[in-house]
């Protein structure tokens, strides 16, 4: 199977002496469906921010779609992250920016047509259960509408690679399942999906590939048979 992800002898460390990430080792195919579990301080999100280049290893090797990162300039950061839906814990949207313009805003970076990005953020927002917020601007929502605000940005330039940090901490049962729904959708049409969580039940009941993390080390990978 071709890689999207492959990490060698990986580790992360932050000043002064805080190891976040210790010897990972980790190849993830293209198509995949994946969750990263453990406790939270295990590494999670540092794994995934590594995967968007918002991070730079401290030893080691990462690709992603075969490219090293390490390796690539500005210009070549920023075009891989067209590729790639970030769904971030602190939601990073534009507070001066309708919701239908937060979710545009990704495919204006594509250079797609105002008419045909408005019309497909729409699409995506009333996907999420947000058609009556789609003029509302982010400080205005509340804490669950903007996560499903970051989760429709997150799938509607259709990308390659999906991460996804805790992307329904603050969301229903209900609309978990929405959003998950989306999740393996997106999943079914090729895109590679990797998701940090700890919701041990949702992990159990999707049945899916699982990279356990403990204090910055995989301490188990665990594939659905």
């Amino acid at each position: 199977m071709e890689e999207a992800i492959s990490l060698s002898k990986v580790e992360k460390r932050y000043p002064p002496e805080q190891l976040a990430l210790r010897g990972i080792d980790l190849k993830i195919g293209k198509g995949e469906f994946v969750f990263v579990a453990g406790a939270s301080g295990a590494g999670k999100s540092t794994l995934l921010k590594l995967l968007f280049a918002q991070e730079t290893a401290s030893s080691g090797q990462v690709l992603v779609e075969g490219r090293n990162l390490a390796t690539l300039d500005k210009e070549h950061v920023a075009s891989l992250r067209r590729r790639i839906g970030v769904i971030f814990q602190d939601y990073k949207l534009l507070p001066t920016r309708t919701v239908l313009d937060n979710v545009a805003f990704t495919l204006e970076a594509l250079n797609v047509a105002k008419r045909e990005r408005q019309q497909s953020a729409f699409k995506m927002l009333c996907a999420v259960g947000l058609k009556d917020r789609v003029n509302a601007y982010p400080p205005t929502l509340s804490g669950g509408e903007q996560q499903r605000v970051s989760i429709a940005r997150a799938l509607v330039n259709k990308p390659s690679l999906i991460l996804a940090d805790e992307p329904t901490g603050n969301l229903d049962p209900e609309m978990t399942q929405a959003v998950f729904s989306l999740l393996l959708e997106a999943n079914k049409c090729g895109t590679t999906i990797l998701v940090a969580s700890h919701n041990l039940a949702l992990i159990e009941e999707l049945n899916r590939r699982t990279i356990v993390l403990d204090h910055g080390k995989i301490v188990g990978d665990f594939s659905v048979n």
